[in-house]
This record gives C-alpha cells, sequence and structure tokens, in this order.
C-alpha cells in the first residue's frame, strides 16, 4: 500500500518506520525543513531504541521517504494518517488541535481515488467527524472514509511496541475502510487483538487508557508515602497487590510522579472533556492536582538535604522522563529541576541521551557533564530522576570518592539501600 504519514515525530517517524519494514511505500510528511533535510540526509530527528537500524535499511530501499510537500505524500496514496502534535492549551488544558485541522484541510486537497484518512494523534472525542467535514468543505468530491486509530507506543520501546502490539483498535464506521485497515495490518493478523469499533468509542479508548495508568502510579506514590510513615515497604506492598489479578503487577513502581508527552496531557484532555460534557471525573482531576504536587514535594526532599548550604552542588542523573528516549516534554526530572532552579540551586546534570533537548528547555542555568561520575563531583547531593540501567550499574565506590558529602536522593529506587549506607552514603528513595 502508499500510506501518506503527516508529522514526523515520536509516534509519525516509528510508525512510518514499522510501516515501510512491513512492505509498504512510506512517505512521511513535515512542514518543519530543517527535520524534513536531516531525514534525507540519513540523520534521525530523535532517539528511541532499535529505530536507526530500519531507518537506514528502509530509506536505502527507498520504501521510507521523507518530504515538505503534502501534494507528494497524499496523492495516489491508499491511506493518509494525521500524526501531529496535540499539545495543551496554556490555560484549558484542552487539545490544541489547530495542527490537526490545519493538516485535515491541506491533505483534503490532493486525495485522489478512494482514500482512508487516519486520526493517529491523540485526539478528542469527536475529531473524527471535524476531520470529516473539513475535508468535504474543501474538497467535496473527495471519496475518502476518516478512521481512528489510537496509538499505544511507549517511547523508548516504540519500536518494540509496533511489532508486537498488544492490541490494535480501530474506530471505523463503514466496511469499506476496516477492510483497509485489515490489509494494513494483515502480517498481525492471529498475533494480536484487532478491536473493531465506532469512531467515537476508539477516540476515547486511548484517553481512557492513559488516565486509568496515571491514577494507578499516582496511587501508588500515595502508597509510598503512607509506607514511609508507616514502616512499611512499598515493594512488599505493591507486590502483594500485583498479586491479584484484577489489579496485575504493571505501573505499581513509585517514583517522581508520572510525565512525559502523553500522560499530562491525556489527563488534562480527559478531564477538559468532561468538564466540557458536565461529567465529573474526579479521580482524573485529584491524579491530576496530586502529580502537580508531588514535583515539588520531590524537590523539597532535595533541598532538606543542603539546607545549611543553599548554593551546595546538587549532582543530577537524569533529565529525559524515562530511559530509551530524549524526550524531555513534561518529564518529571524537569519538572523538579525547575522547583530546584527557584531556590537558585547549583545543579550540574547528566543523562546518557536528552541532555540537548533539557538544554532547550533550561539552556545554561544547568551546568552540563560528561559523564555521572564528573556530575558527581564535588556534589553534595546526589538526585536521581530518570531510570537509565547506566545509573543502576554504577561504581559507587567511585561516586562515593568524588562527591563532597555522601547524599543520595534516589526518586528512581535504583540502588540498593542497605548497600549504600554500608558504603557510608546517607540514602533516601521512596516508599521504604
Amino acid at each position: 500500500m502508499k500510506v501518506g504519514i503527516i508529522g514526523t515525530g515520536y509516534v509519525g517517524l516509528p510508525t512510518g518506520v514499522g510501516l515501510a519494514e512491513l512492505g509498504n511505500e512510506v512517505v512521511c510528511i513535515d512542514k518543519d525543513e530543517n527535520k524534513i533535510n536531516m531525514l534525507n540526509s540519513g540523520q534521525l530527528t530523535l532517539f528511541e531504541g532499535g529505530l536507526e537500524g530500519l531507518f537506514r535499511k528502509n530509506t536505502a530501499s527507498e520504501k521510507l521517504r521523507f518530504t515538505t510537500s503534502m501534494k507528494e505524500g497524499v496523492e495516489g496514496a491508499d491511506l493518509v494518517m494525521i500524526a501531529v502534535g496535540t499539545p495543551p492549551h496554556p490555560v484549558t488544558k484542552e487539545a490544541d488541535m489547530q495542527y490537526i485541522h490545519a493538516a485535515a484541510r491541506e491533505l483534503a486537497l490532493y486525495l485522489t481515488g478512494y482514500t482512508v484518512v487516519v486520526t493517529k494523534s491523540t485526539v478528542p472525542v469527536g475529531t473524527g467527524d471535524v476531520v470529516e467535514s473539513l475535508i468535504k468543505e474543501n474538497n467535496p468530491q473527495a471519496d475518502f472514509d476518516v478512521v481512528s486509530l489510537p496509538e499505544f507506543l511507549r517511547e523508548g520501546f516504540a519500536i518494540h511496541d509496533f511489532f508486537n502490539p498488544d492490541r490494535i483498535v480501530i474506530g471505523a464506521d463503514t466496511e469499506r475502510a476496516r477492510n483497509v485497515l485489515k490489509e494494513l495490518y494483515k502480517p498481525f493478523e492471529g498475533k494480536t487483538k484487532m478491536l473493531f469499533v465506532k469512531r467515537r468509542s476508539s477516540e476515547t479508548i486511548k484517553y481512557a487508557s492513559n488516565a486509568f495508568l496515571a491514577i494507578k502510579i499516582h496511587y501508588i506514590n500515595e502508597m509510598a508515602d503512607f509506607c514511609e510513615k508507616s514502616g512499611a515497604d512499598v515493594y512488599e506492598v505493591a507486590q502483594g497487590m500485583g498479586l491479584d489479578s484484577r489489579i496485575g503487577p504493571r505501573f505499581l513502581n513509585p517514583g517522581p510522579g508520572y510525565g512525559g508527552s502523553c500522560f499530562p496531557k491525556d489527563t488534562n484532555a480527559m478531564a477538559a472533556m468532561g468538564r466540557a460534557n458536565g461529567v465529573s471525573l474526579s479521580l482524573i482531576e485529584a491524579a491530576i492536582s496530586g502529580n502537580d504536587a508531588r514535583k515539588a514535594a520531590m524537590a523539597g526532599r532535595v533541598l532538606a538535604q543542603i539546607k545549611s548550604n543553599p548554593q551546595a552542588k546538587i549532582a543530577v542523573w537524569g533529565l529525559a522522563f524515562k530511559d530509551g528516549t530524549d524526550d524531555c516534554r513534561e518529564s518529571p526530572a524537569m519538572q523538579i529541576v525547575g522547583e530546584l532552579l527557584k531556590h537558585n540551586a547549583n545543579i550540574t546534570a547528566y543523562d546518557p541521551q536528552a541532555m540537548k533537548n533539557a538544554a532547550k528547555l533550561v539552556g545554561d542555568k544547568i551546568k552540563y557533564a560528561s559523564d555521572m561520575y564528573e556530575a558527581a563531583k564535588d556534589a553534595e547531593v546526589l538526585v536521581i530522576l530518570t531510570e537509565w540501567p547506566d545509573f543502576r550499574q554504577a561504581d559507587m565506590q567511585k561516586v562515593r570518592a568524588q562527591m563532597k558529602t555522601l547524599n543520595i536522593v534516589d526518586l528512581r529506587n535504583l540502588l540498593n539501600p542497605d548497600d549504600m549506607r554500608a558504603m557510608g552514603f546517607k540514602y533516601q528513595g521512596i516508599g521504604r
């Protein structure tokens, strides 16, 4: 099939690479000329484990191409995916739909023959109706269907998840469109669950799923706080909870709060949709406010370690919102760094992949180290904010020799508390 993908971000690019690997002819479209020039010259514009090899293979075979021309990507396509950003509005926190609407208006002009237009971006319920209306308005003769195809790619594992989906949800209101999607995902037939639902149900599923997981994360973080006060161990509690098949073990890891490009945006958007529809989504609202407050509380734990010397050096390990990605959008690490900077903290940070993106957010307000040991040199407190395996495997004897004062605030519980205390560190984790 010929597939056009509008947007080359953390959804569009891995999806394009994956579809090309499955044998489709894929053209990725983006308005950012610099980004397209980089991709056409063989440079990836984001870090994602396993992406580079497939990117090089499929660009070399010309199964995967990049362009700034909507006409080139859409004309003659069997299927066009919209995978542009839906960032939260700075005031209302609703999903900003301007890029979706602009893409729909422009792609409409180049539709030839029957085409399935897919909203791959996470969009509010009813967006498919709006996209359909915009296409008809701009090209009344177009022969098309609009389908909702929510993405469930985890950053850091996007390529793995593309080829090993736990489900494929398709919101299609016509048999013709359903048949096109069945053909697209034929390689997964018999390997995963393919769920066909109404378009509006599909649009709701992604928000409902992410909101539920965000609530689960916030819940275990509250349990971690309780365990610290009561003398319980949150990991033992989580293990006991997770053995209940109704609960399950996933998303029961305590930490500094949820973050990233999906959970904060989608919980806020879901809450806004609830308010717009006159429905009280109190659990989601509570998770949002509690998660926001948690970042300040975690920063407070760090500041408590340097109370007597506010300008003491703070070493930060980790800036990305999770390991396996360079994405700093809504990163709990960056939000905690931001809270520390409100107190004029002296921070030196290291992240294996995300320092370039972090610098776009905070510039020279913090210093950047060439490795984790340089970051720890002369520090009075070491703060672990992202769960990179490098940090778990660090030579802590070397770290001990580098630090000025042996304080560790491990907000990812990467290190063994008993081992750290035996080495002379004053160690503080979460929930135990």
